[in-house]
């Protein structure tokens, strides 16, 4: 007959180990400690195995009887229970530690050759700033469009949008890698592009000269949390005064230190 829970509940500790079946290779045995555990015995390719299904009170009746009929429909598949059971630990446990912030590092060691220091370490800092503290800990694998559009409007709302977008190629660059070495099935940073808000083109207003004390102090302290190199290059401007275009598209051969002098050629 089928197991009940008062059934369950009345059977006591004995001399040795016994069983109550509840059929179909699912029962639950006693040992002589008192404690129960829920077993299903079946077959597979000839041999007998054994799946445990749980400790009773924590796994219910109902919840061993779910259990069975989810490994038996296994084996109707063709499938054993006990090595299903046994790849969803190992997967678990695969996902639980490939992070995105594991996998953007490794990610990171595996492009950093190729840029140049400084740029190298502003990749860095700037997840370090700005994504792991958000989603590092989360596995790659559980990160959904909604979650990686909150960490970017975090950026956009301090009005760093053209920052937001380089944040969000990045991660982008991440999950793709996350793909190919088959840790990710999807890069999510691809369904929340038209969701960023649009950077307007406009001329920026200009600075009086009694506001550049306060800014030269906001830039030290970068509270527009700007790449050092982009940092640099303000300062630099506000050296020379030359063209953005012409600092941008500067040569090392243009820079003479000997003479103390720069002389910008026309392209």
């Amino acid at each position: 007959m089928p197991l009940t829970d008062i059934k369950i509940k009345r059977a006591g500790a004995k001399e040795k180990a016994y069983k109550l079946s509840d059929g179909k290779g699912l029962y639950l045995e006693v040992r002589p400690n008192g404690s129960k555990y829920w077993r299903y015995k079946y077959r597979f390719v000839g041999k007998e195995k054994l799946l445990a299904l749980g400790v009773y009170p924590e796994t219910s009746l109902a919840e061993a009887r779910g259990k069975h009929l989810r490994a038996r429909k296994l084996l109707e598949n063709g499938i054993d229970p006990s090595q299903d059971k046994k790849k969803k630990k190992v997967l678990a446990k695969e996902n639980a530690e490939n992070t995105f912030e594991v996998i953007a590092r490794e990610w990171y060691e595996n492009r950093k050759s190729r840029w140049r220091k400084r740029y190298a370490e502003e990749i860095i800092t700037r997840l370090e700033k700005d994504i792991f503290p958000e989603i590092g800990n989360f596995p790659i694998l559980e990160i959904e469009p909604p979650l990686l559009l909150q960490v970017i409007r975090k950026i956009e709302n301090r009005g760093a949008h053209e920052l937001a977008k380089r944040q969000l190629q990045k991660c982008g660059e991440i999950f793709r890698y996350a793909i190919a070495t088959g840790k990710a099935q999807r890069d999510p940073s691809q369904d929340i592009k038209e969701a960023l808000k649009p950077v307007k083109k406009e001329h920026f207003a200009a600075l009086d000269v009694g506001e550049l004390p306060e800014f030269i102090a906001a830039l030290e302290r970068n509270d527009a949390r700007l790449y050092q190199s982009t940092r640099n290059a303000l300062k630099l401007i506000m050296l020379t005064f030359v063209r953005t275009n012409e600092l941008i598209n500067a040569r090392w051969e243009e820079i003479d230190f000997d003479k103390k002098e720069w002389v910008i050629r026309r392209r």
